[in-house]
């Protein structure tokens, strides 16, 4: 008899991980198109400023229109998730991104396709973090580093491929086939979410909060230098990232004359890295330690933005355009697994808050790059190349703390035995 129990006890736990497995596949392709979705848009940046007979900075504004209020809805769906649950809110987000982005084919001006950005920015941005919450709450921290990089390598593949393909496709199905596109991949998403309710809704769902309890937990995540120092670099690592690769589209238009296609070719190798290796370098943080491998991804940024201004030719432009992916992929998920670990019983206001950071440094990052490309691609290149490597320097003290507790208690094991 007992050993009939532990059979299906077994048996019980295996289905568990196979459906745990699935609904993690299930979130990475969700996570993909709302990156692809909103990749897609910078490169086509010269096509929408030749359709609506603006400049390519006035355009450029619809980037941040979306990623702003994105950044921060991101707040509120965070702490509602640990009020409500996870359930309703993931399934209404990705509701309201497939809705609102087969209406943003419906613009007729600019301001009108900035004022659905807008909405769409609201509506969409429950999915990526509501994902990052569930997936902190089926894997124990040990075991996070694969699973984040599932959904990171999702984003960086959203980030390729809708830098790619949207410039590829837009030539033949216009960016108004575009929209419409991935607005119905979007609904075919949710119903293949739909099959996991029960399974979500057995995650637990965190008690609900006072404003009080609001502001305490914003103040207990910032409060600590670890917390300051991990939300300051998704910050600031966004900025960098989204500022560079916004305006690629139009380096590329500029450098070396390239129309639509030549530049989705250009820009395919943003996001192969994360796509091809992000559970690698997901479990290399398990193993190695984040604090290891933070200063080399912040390290490659750096360096192929300083790459960009020299004139290389158009292939190694191309190889630069993938370090600088790589850097984000070295990067952005070791952050998210270090916030995965500072929310406490309210993971939903943690990552909550790390998704506002790098959002709302998305928006910015695109911005300032804006302004400050008036001076030219050498002048503002170089400037975020040199901040990124004082980062970089940086974060060599700051987070050398980062690593592995089998290593902490190997050293504490080693200095014991010395003393």
């Amino acid at each position: 008899m007992n050993g009939m129990l532990a059979g299906a006890a077994a048996e019980g736990q295996s289905g568990a991980r196979t459906e745990r497995e699935r609904l993690l596949l299930v979130l990475a392709l969700a996570t993909f198109v709302i990156f692809f979705q909103a990749f897609m848009v910078a490169p086509i940046i010269p096509q929408l400023s030749a359709a609506f007979g603006v400049s390519p900075e006035a355009v450029g504004l619809i980037v941040p229109a979306y990623l702003i209020p994105y950044g921060i809805a991101t707040l509120a769906y965070g702490l509602l998730a640990d009020r409500l649950g996870i359930r309703s809110l993931i399934f209404a987000s990705l509701a309201a991104f497939a809705v609102l982005t087969v209406l943003t084919a419906t613009a007729h001006s600019v301001a009108a396709l900035a004022a659905w950005r807008v909405l769409t920015g609201l509506g969409a941005s429950g999915v990526v973090p509501l994902a990052l919450v569930l997936v902190g709450g089926m894997f124990p921290y040990e075991q996070r580093g694969r699973p984040l990089g599932w959904l990171f390598g999702a984003m960086a593949g959203g980030m390729a491929f809708g830098s790619t393909f949207g410039a590829v496709l837009e030539p033949y199905v216009g960016w108004r086939g575009l929209f419409l596109l991935v607005g119905i991949v979007g609904a075919g998403v949710l119903l293949l979410l739909l099959p996991y309710r029960s399974f979500i809704d057995a995650r637990p769902c965190q008690a609900a909060a006072t404003l009080g309890d609001l502001f305490r937990g914003y103040r207990n995540l910032l409060g600590t230098p670890r917390g300051r120092r991990t939300y300051g670099y998704v910050l600031l690592n966004s900025v960098f990232q989204s500022g560079v690769f916004t305006w690629l589209g139009v380096y590329f238009e500029r450098r070396y004359n390239l129309g639509p296609i030549g530049i989705g070719l250009a820009l395919l190798g943003y996001g192969v890295p994360g796509f091809l290796f992000g559970p690698a370098i997901g479990r290399a943080a398990d193993r190695l330690g984040r604090g290891r491998l933070l200063p080399i991804g912040l390290g490659l940024g750096a360096l192929a933005t300083a790459a960009l201004i020299l004139g290389l030719p158009l292939l190694a432009a191309a190889i630069a355009v993938t370090i600088l992916s790589l850097g984000y992929d070295m990067t952005q998920p070791l952050f998210a697994g270090i916030v995965t670990s500072l929310g406490g019983k309210r993971p939903g206001q943690a990552m909550g808050l790390n998704v506002f950071f790098l959002f709302t440094g998305f928006g910015f990052g695109s911005l300032v790059f804006g302004e400050v490309l008036r001076l030219g691609f050498g002048p503002a290149l170089g400037a975020f190349a040199a901040v990124e490597a004082a980062a970089a320097l940086a974060a060599v003290a700051l987070f050398r703390s980062e690593i592995p507790s089998g290593a902490v208690e190997k050293a504490s094991t080693t200095r014991q035995d010395l003393q």
